[in-house]
């Protein structure tokens, strides 16, 4: 677990694009941690005049019911974030448990656990969310987690299955079978902790696809509108026709909050992309060393 934490942090410091995701992802968890520290208001109080420009009292104005959008954006983060990492594990869990069980049992339950990850992968997702989201309407943040995990495993487990089967047939699986350990042991403790890299890179993509899809819901009034989230601003602003009558930061605010967030899970990927594909760093490293071979013989052709 140790080595597995300082190889994330070493691929991390060496990317600049991951370090940035890194660090806009801490800010986004402060800000769902601690709201008090930086919204002095309410996000729910409509206590000012509505629609309101910026202002050093009211940072992005104001909605068209009165409420700091500000605040807000700062408190919706923190169902934003709850439901990413909520979804995000819970999927990639229940996709490592899956796809990985596939690959090292085989046979029979290779083939039941194989159909059933493609009946769901087949199904349309947005649609069947969208479906879904309409029964349990207004509905919180759990059952949105619930749906959004159901929904969003069976493509992570189809790429985990392949991976699984490429190290069935590994000496230290044979080693754990002779020792006589059970399958639910060598899946947990001798597979899962070898593909790290690719979970962690699985539930960053997960977490991504959560929160797009959560505020799409509620963007479209399937989520709840009275709770604080970025989907539900995108939604109010929408109701009170922001951008029709010239408030633009009413929408531009969490959509932008949403495209920061997102391109923190984007960029952190890139650090797990190379623990999880070693032939990225030799390829890189070999460029770094032939620039410096060619350009001395370039000079000796050009000296000669």
């Amino acid at each position: 677990m140790k080595d597995s934490l300082a190889r994330f942090g070493r691929a991390i410091a060496r990317s600049r694009k991951a370090t940035a995701g890194a660090i806009l992802l801490a800010v986004f968890i402060v800000l769902a941690l601690f709201p008090g520290l930086f919204a002095r208001d309410s996000p729910t109080a409509e206590a000012y005049a509505r629609n309101l420009g910026p202002s050093s009292a009211h940072l992005f104005g104001t909605t068209g019911l009165g409420q700091d959008i500000f605040s807000q954006a700062v408190y919706g983060t923190g169902q934003v974030l709850e439901i990413a990492f909520g979804a995000g594990l819970a999927s990639t869990l229940i996709a490592a448990l899956i796809g990985v069980a596939a690959a090292y049992l085989g046979g029979f339950w290779d083939g039941v656990l194989n159909l059933f990850t493609d009946v769901v992968l087949v199904i349309p997702l947005f649609p069947l969310l969208i479906v879904i989201a309409a029964y349990v309407h207004n509905s919180g943040t759990s059952v949105l987690i619930a749906v959004l995990t159901f929904t969003g495993w069976s493509y992570t487990a189809r790429q985990l299955r392949s991976q699984a089967l490429s190290l069935r047939g590994r000496d230290f699986l044979a080693a754990a079978r002779v020792r006589g350990e059970r399958a639910a042991y060598i899946i947990t403790v001798e597979i899962l902790p070898t593909m790290s890299s690719l979970l962690v890179a699985a539930f960053l993509t997960n977490a991504l696809y959560d929160v797009l899809f959560a505020s799409s819901l509620q963007f479209i009034g399937l989520g709840d509108p009275d709770s604080t989230s970025w989907g539900t601003m995108l939604y109010w602003a929408q109701s009170n026709e922001a951008l029709q009558t010239g408030y633009y930061l009413q929408a531009i605010v969490p959509g932008a909050c949403i495209a920061l967030l997102g391109a923190a899970f984007a960029l952190l990927n890139y650090a797990f992309d190379e623990i999880g594909n070693p032939a990225l760093r030799p390829v890189r490293r070999r460029r770094a060393r032939s620039r410096p071979l060619g350009s001395r013989r370039v000079g000796r052709l050009e000296h000669a």
